[in-house]
């Protein structure tokens, strides 16, 4: 008996389509790996002109169908799904917050997970737990972490800063700080005096940083609208954020908890432990804790999904 080859490409498959924040992931629930996916085949279907269009595309598969994950299961044996995400080129993601949200959201509306109960997911960073509430999810991100360029130009724990950014569109340097989350894309967090800079900065162009990052990082512009410190329990911000080799974006993830982490640094011992983040996208909630640098610490994203709907490629 022959067997029958998996089939190729996404041609003639539902795929559901939501966003999170107005960052748009295209889901394919393949629990089984029927399909082999290339990068092409990720970069057509997230293709604005000639596809379906997405910022990311995701496959929804069990853990346990997929090579490599015998570790994960053993340290986290809940995690039934796994997040394999890629982005618009079709090049490998980790834990991205706002794709695990959406599938989140898609396994709760398809029935294949309970609505009661937190979700351990499987992601290429490790695994992610997710818990839902009056709407939202909440997302563990992983830990923070400070970059400490090795050519700083100030001492992090004590200036809270260490690079020094040139941003198009404004007059000046401004002071950064450079952090990570889960040993992720690292990002340059820029606070800003007021919100007529934050509208002001042109982010069609690369800003030079000095010192040079050594790894590609996602820029963040932020500025604090409300610090928090009228009992209210959480700080307000508007940000903007650049990514690498994409452009500027409505959202990211890593870049509201990387401008909350930075924040809390710069806010001193009475920093709230909670953060609006307002960006083009739409407002998150995160919450780094009283010290998001302390072992064992983790950063959480709150965030609605949205699913919009399902299409066939090439129907």
């Amino acid at each position: 008996m022959t067997e029958t080859p998996p089939a190729t490409g996404l041609d003639g498959r539902a795929l559901l389509k939501g966003h999170a924040l107005e960052s748009d992931v295209l889901l394919l629930v393949d629990p089984e790996l029927e399909v082999s996916l290339t990068a092409a085949d990720v970069a057509a279907a997230c293709d604005r002109r000639t596809g379906l269009g997405a910022d990311v595309l995701v496959r929804a598969a069990h853990t346990s169908a997929l090579s490599g994950t015998g570790a994960l299961l053993a340290a986290a044996p809940g995690a039934e799904w796994f997040l394999d995400a890629y982005d618009r080129t079709g090049t490998p993601l980790g834990a991205d917050g706002l794709a695990a949200a959406v599938m989140a959201e898609a396994l709760l509306a398809g029935g294949l997970i309970a609505d009661d109960a937190p979700l351990t997911i499987g992601t290429r960073e490790g695994a992610r737990t997710l818990t839902r509430t009056d709407g939202l999810w909440t997302v563990d991100m992983g830990p923070a972490a400070l970059v400490r360029p090795a050519d700083a130009l100030a001492d992090v724990d004590t200036e809270g800063w260490d690079t020094v950014v040139a941003v198009p569109g404004l007059e000046g340097e401004r002071a950064a700080l450079s952090v990570s989350l889960s040993q992720a894309q690292p990002h340059t967090v820029v606070a800003l005096a007021d919100e007529s800079e934050l509208d002001a900065a042109l982010l069609a162009e690369t800003p030079d940083c000095v010192p040079a990052p050594q790894a590609p990082t996602a820029l963040d512009l932020v500025v604090l609208t409300d610090d928090g410190a009228d009992g209210a329990g959480a700080a307000q911000a508007r940000a903007r954020v650049l990514l690498p080799g994409v452009g500027e974006r409505p959202s990211s993830a890593g870049g509201c908890c990387a401008v909350a982490v930075a924040l809390h640094e710069w806010l001193g011992p009475d920093a709230p432990e909670h953060y609006v983040i307002e960006v083009p996208g739409g407002r998150a909630g995160v919450h780094v804790g009283a010290d998001p640098w302390a072992p064992h610490a983790t950063v959480l994203l709150i965030v609605q999904a949205v699913l919009t709907g399902r299409a066939t490629l090439g129907a």
